[in-house]
């Protein structure tokens, strides 16, 4: 989830992708791997968190902790990252991520041995750092792979590959983790072998990556004086600065969903928490299902109009949660997933729009909203500690109302002074 460049500021190779098509073939495949492991790693987390609220007698906010380091880490890291992307390359910055991932995926070791929450909170971090680092290196690779005004669709496809690892990882999640949740008592053993094999491949994955020869797509970096410059423009860019925030509100509502639906479904159904977290699997497959059919339509449709229109059914859907009980209110928030699928890559190309020289400075910006994900999942969690479920999901579907706004107005491009 981080930057998109502009032909501005990339040096792109001399055979261009309409020459020479097959080029790309391995850049697409590395990437469609690429994001079917973000996928997957970023959504587990959505079975840590009643994994750990059960296992070390946590109460929601508590729990939702899990959620909090691991999205906290783009709000101090992007930046950064994107920094070492621009003096290594993509194809290294990918590498560097997954190798990253793996350490921290070989934390949970330990953390198990002791089974100490606050090891577990720490691993994530190192994970995540992992992760947005991949992201910041695997976006932009993405937008210039292709025609710039193409830029949502293909954002919108390559993420519908990481969509199947988040459909994935609640399954493997299920049995791998939550059916051992009754035995596990005061033991944390059932996440240890799981996480050690995560590393394992992401190994394989750093390993196999380290051969492929892909694209050399080159960022140029800027001096001090045009950093200075860069960030100091930046925010007259009207649809960035609203563009910001409607990522923040988004990231933070879908994740926030996510992260308390086995609870929630649990709780509305009088289920176990292992059969409530397939619940979190329709969720995201959801999120497959649209953005393999979005990436359609939006060569068709004009995506602000798309946003809108998401957003509004995304709306329409939480108030039939909040209001009434049973399957009927399940579904309703389990469909939210569905809509969800194509508002991250139509918002972020939204406000990168018009941005030319910027734009790799503006998505450097725009990945350390994804922080959104911390706060407002964290946020449901508190709510959720001191009154019932239908005030909390009152969280997102403010979220929801911003887009809405971002949709119909906040997008149009205008300097302000």
């Amino acid at each position: 989830m981080a930057g998109i460049s502009s032909s501005h500021d990339l040096v792109k190779p001399d055979h261009t992708i309409n020459e020479k098509v097959n080029y790309y073939v391995p850049a697409l495949f590395s990437l469609g791997v690429l994001y079917f492991m973000m996928g997957f790693i970023t959504c587990l987390n959505d079975t840590l968190v009643p994994f750990f609220k059960k296992g070390f007698d946590l109460n929601y906010t508590s729990s939702s902790l899990v959620q909090f380091y691991f999205f906290l880490t783009y709000g101090l890291m992007s930046v950064p990252a994107g920094k070492i992307v621009q003096r290594i390359g993509y194809q290294k910055g990918m590498m560097m991520g997954f190798a990253i991932a793996a350490i921290g995926a070989c934390l949970f070791f330990p953390a198990a041995v002791y089974h100490q929450y606050a090891l577990f909170l720490g691993a994530l971090f190192v994970l995540a750092i992992g992760i947005v680092l991949l992201q910041v290196a695997a976006n932009p690779y993405i937008t210039v792979l292709g025609p710039a005004e193409t830029a949502s669709s293909r954002l919108t496809l390559v993420q519908g590959v990481g969509s199947i690892g988040t459909t994935v990882a609640p399954l493997f999640g299920a049995h791998f983790i939550l059916a051992r949740l009754e035995e596990a008592g005061s033991s944390s053993d059932a996440v240890k072998y799981p996480y050690i094999g995560i590393a394992l491949l992401l190994i394989v994955i750093v390993l196999i990556l380290s051969q492929l020869k892909l694209p050399v797509i080159q960022t140029a970096i800027p001096d001090e004086n045009e950093r200075n410059d860069g960030f100091r423009a930046l925010f007259r860019f009207r649809n960035l600065s609203f563009g910001v925030w409607a990522l923040f509100f988004y990231v933070g509502a879908e994740v926030a969903i996510g992260t308390f639906l086995t609870n929630y479904v649990a709780d509305t159904l009088l289920i176990s928490e292992t059969a409530a977290n397939h619940y979190v699997a329709y969720y995201w497959g959801g999120m497959l299902v649209g953005r393999i059919v979005g990436g359609f339509f939006l060569r068709a449709v004009k995506p602000s109009v798309m946003l809108t229109g998401c957003a509004c059914l995304s709306v329409l859907l939480i108030l039939t949660a909040m209001t009434t009980t049973s399957h009927l209110a399940v579904w309703s928030l389990v469909a939210v997933g569905l809509f969800n699928s194509v508002m991250f890559a139509i918002i972020f190309s939204l406000a990168v729009a018009g941005l030319g020289k910027y734009t790799t400075m503006a998505s450097g910006i725009l990945s350390t909203a994804i922080v959104g994900g911390a706060v407002i999942a964290f946020s449901l969690g508190f709510v959720k500690d001191h009154f019932s479920w239908s005030m909390a999901f009152c969280v997102p579907l403010l979220c929801y109302c911003y887009i809405i706004f971002y949709g119909i107005n906040g997008y149009r491009q205008r300097l302000t002074s």
